[in-house]
């Protein structure tokens, strides 16, 4: 190795080291905050609008993600294997929720369910400022993250066992079921992890939508904002805590989920 190229690693390194200590810093920043007042953080979890905001984060975030995937998938599919009118205008639009600033999506949601004919049937089903908008949100950004992510993963993956399975008899779906999702699996994981992970921390959109009502459109994200407006900067700490425990243990799962899928495929090819 030259000595231009060991300079060269020492900077990425130096660069490395520094941004993993920034994320190390932010959660000790929490940590630290926390043990100042113990009695206060726990407070505020034990109340129960936040236990409540709890369970609502990790119902509505399931829920968005199994969603995301649904139609993210399919759309996904469709766009990479095959051809047909408007097709550079959908792959544009799907991957426009990624870069709109996330309060445009929310102002955008309202206006269509409560400033257009929508809003007839808003008024029967009460989808804004009811748990549906987060959903509905959530659901939103997810399916561009989990399209971009499939069709990448579908893109660099053969047609040629599809063709033959079809050739034998087996029908378009049965073909998607039985060869495409199977060798897609690990893009599937990344795709609904990442998916999950958005609804999950999902703000902008859900405030704006599905508002900040204590018992009712509640999650973890507007309870950070709400505590924070309440001059609960200890309980806002807490409840950030308990948000960075619950992704940490999905990225390991997600993590996991991949590494034996990779393994078992490569297996599987030897």
């Amino acid at each position: 190795m030259t000595h231009g190229d060991r300079n060269f690693i020492k900077v990425i390194s130096v660069v490395a080291a520094a941004y993993v200590g920034l994320l190390l810093a932010m959660v000790l920043a929490n940590v630290m905050l926390i043990t100042g007042d113990l009695a206060s953080a726990w407070g505020t979890l034990a109340r129960p609008e936040i236990q409540q905001a709890i369970l609502l984060s990790l119902g509505t975030s399931l829920l968005s993600a199994v969603l995301s995937i649904w139609i993210g998938t399919g759309i996904a599919y469709l766009v990479s294997r095959e051809r047909f009118p408007g097709q550079r205008l959908v792959d544009f639009l799907m991957d426009l929720p990624i870069f709109l600033p996330p309060l445009v999506i929310g102002i955008s949601l309202l206006i269509l369910f409560r400033r257009t004919p929508l809003a007839a049937l808003d008024d029967v089903l009460g989808v804004a400022f009811y748990v549906p908008a987060i959903v509905l949100a959530q659901t939103v950004v997810g399916v561009a993250f989990v399209y971009r992510t499939m069709k990448a993963t579908f893109d660099s993956m053969s047609t040629r066992q599809e063709r033959i399975a079809q050739s034998l008899g087996c029908s378009r779906f049965g073909a998607f079921c039985k060869i495409t999702l199977p060798q897609a699996r690990q893009g599937l994981v990344t795709a609904a992890a990442i998916a999950w992970a958005r609804s999950f921390g999902e703000f902008g959109p859900v405030l704006i939508f599905a508002g900040s009502i204590r018992g009712r459109t509640e999650v973890m994200p507007v309870s950070i904002y709400l505590e924070l407006n309440s001059g609960n900067l200890i309980g806002a700490a807490m409840i950030a805590l308990v948000m960075i425990a619950i992704a940490a243990v999905v990225l390991f799962v997600a993590r996991a989920a991949a590494d034996e899928q990779k393994i078992s495929q490569e297996g599987g090819e030897q």
